[in-house]
């Protein structure tokens, strides 16, 4: 055992040097958030999506099983819920990970998901850019005059991730509960007023249209998703049917070959079609009695 932080510079898909560091640290508890998060650039990349996000989710939950560590935290996105995009798509995938190796019975672990939105003040955050768009004099830059998204500080968002992480189903995937969504034009124009200047007066606003993949309003539960009530108020329980173990693996190790010999484009279908066509598991019926 050890005390205090220990800062170490590894890579979650390297296999080997995860295994390592998890027999050597043996960590407790686990919050999985090394993801590559930027929609736009993953559309572009998606072989990078896929092997970091999804595939270097398998391998840390791997390690976290192997090394027994008690709880197992993924941070998943809105943009999990019926995703539209390469990095939505490659974080659903991660929180099918968690619930498959959740629910298994030889595992100790106990796994759970948690999903938000956007954290005020995080790197590549609207507030930031908008602060030093009106320092510069402007123009403030908003996608379109519809647009909205869900915002929480970040102690809130740190706050209820280690709540639900407590809760410690298994396999559980928990939806944060964001309050009302924000519209990026009024958050623009309240911005302009705070630092004392008129909105389009003294400060254009340019609407430059969404970037690729971006939806105009996102969604935190998705389709054939329901979210309940869980221990915490803040905190929602998403119950969706269970994808097939066996099939969820063998599409795994599909998309990890197509990463391996880089089939771009036959990546980016395989997965369009792993998550928008999920094989369900069967759940045993009673027989009937003769």
């Amino acid at each position: 055992g050890f005390s205090g932080a220990v800062a170490v510079v590894a890579d979650v898909k390297d296999g080997p040097r995860m295994r390592q560091l998890f027999a050597e640290l043996r960590p407790g508890v686990v919050f999985h958030a090394a993801a590559y998060k930027h929609v736009a650039m993953m559309e572009a990349n998606p072989l990078e999506a896929v092997r970091n996000n999804t595939l270097g989710t398998r391998t840390l939950a791997r390690a976290a099983v192997d090394s027994g560590a008690k709880r197992f935290v993924l941070i998943s996105t809105d943009k999990a819920a019926n995703p539209q995009t390469v990095m939505g798509q490659s974080k659903a995938l991660c929180e099918w990970i968690v619930e498959m190796v959740g629910h298994r019975e030889d595992v100790t672990t106990r796994f759970v998901a948690v999903r938000f939105g956007n954290v005020l003040g995080s790197s590549g955050s609207v507030i930031p850019i908008f602060r030093r768009q009106i320092a510069a004099g402007g123009p403030v830059t908003v996608t379109h005059p519809e647009m909205t998204r869900f915002f929480m500080t970040i102690p809130e968002a740190v706050q209820l991730v280690v709540q639900a992480g407590a809760m410690g189903e298994r396999g559980q995937v928990y939806v944060l509960d964001m309050g009302e969504p924000v519209s990026i034009l009024e958050l623009a124009r309240k911005m302009i007023r705070l630092s004392g200047r008129e909105p389009d007066i003294d400060i254009p606003i340019e609407f430059i249209g969404p970037a690729p993949g971006e939806k105009l309003h996102e969604a935190l539960v998705g389709e054939g998703e329901t979210a309940g009530p869980s221990p915490h108020p803040s905190i929602m329980r998403l119950s969706r049917p269970p994808v097939d173990p066996v099939w969820l693996e063998s599409e795994l190790a599909m998309l990890e070959r197509l990463v391996e010999v880089g089939e771009e484009g036959l990546l980016v279908s395989t997965l369009d079609r792993i998550v928008s066509q999920p094989r369900y598991a069967v759940i045993a019926q009673p027989e009937p009695l003769s």
